[in-house]
């Protein structure tokens, strides 16, 4: 059975990512408008009628935007979230579209097996996801401060992994932020930058060198650029003799349009 995945947008200023296989598809987050994500829908030839659920990562604005829009107009969506975050959000979704799931327990929504995992995020309860089809896994792991022990393990059987690269360090020092918003950034519980993800991805192939597609994800529009990050993350793991291209496909899911359909 197809098992597939696009980014409708992926960065500081939104996200929004699908998942769908023959019968049923899944969004993680609404952080864009909902145009946007209808047309990422029609553009990607998936029935609004098919979307069975939204999986939100936490409660900040740029995953959250839409989230009452796309569960009014899709007939057949609920929104999946953990207990905090429900708590957290401020936009109004309806009791009848709203699931409540447990960080750490897997649940199933149609053919998906579903994994949400703890993150180290300034939010109130933050989770990456794996989800689980046909044998195969595609994990999203952005708005992360630093990799942890769990998420690791969750990630290194993924065949298609959406990694955060939101900063080049030097530019966002070197920036208008204000200090503390670099802090928070810079922290433990900020934001992935190009080394540390490049680094990731050393260990992620030392450990599992499978094929894999990797998409660098949650660009900063002031603190990056998707030719900095890719070149910072491939010298990276060239200092390591690991040479993307073959079995490690290396890309960079835009911040503002949508990606090609990955078949995984």
């Amino acid at each position: 059975m197809p098992f597939s995945f696009c980014s409708f947008a992926s960065g500081s200023s939104g996200n929004c990512y699908l998942i769908k296989n023959d019968t049923t598809a899944l969004l993680i987050d609404a952080g864009i408008s909902g145009k946007k994500i209808f047309q990422g829908l029609d553009d990607t030839d998936t029935p609004k009628e098919a979307v069975a659920g939204i999986l939100v990562t936490h409660e900040h604005i740029d995953h959250t935007k839409s989230l009452p829009i796309v569960t009014k107009k899709l007939p057949n969506i609920k929104a999946y979230a953990n207990e905090a975050t429900w708590a957290a959000i401020e936009r109004p979704v309806a009791e009848e579209k709203r699931q409540t799931f447990h960080t750490g327990e897997d649940f199933f929504i149609e053919d998906f097996h579903i994994k949400p995992f703890a993150i180290p995020h300034d939010a109130a309860d933050p989770v990456g996801f794996s989800i689980y089809s046909g044998g195969r896994q595609i994990s999203i792991v952005t708005d992360v401060g630093y990799i942890t022990e769990e998420i690791f393990q969750e990630i290194t059987t993924a065949d298609l992994l959406l990694l955060e690269a939101n900063h080049e360090e030097e530019i966002l020092l070197m920036g208008s932020y204000p200090y503390d918003l670099k802090r928070r950034i810079l922290g433990k519980k900020g934001h992935l930058s190009n080394v540390s993800a490049g680094e990731c991805l050393c260990e992620l192939m030392e450990v599992n060198p499978k094929k894999r597609q990797i998409l660098l994800g949650h660009l900063s529009r002031e603190n990056n650029d998707p030719a900095v990050a890719l070149l910072t993350i491939k010298n990276t793991l060239l200092e390591k003799n690991i040479f993307p291209g073959g079995g490690l496909k290396l890309e960079v899911a835009m911040r503002d349009c949508c990606s090609c359909v990955y078949e995984v």
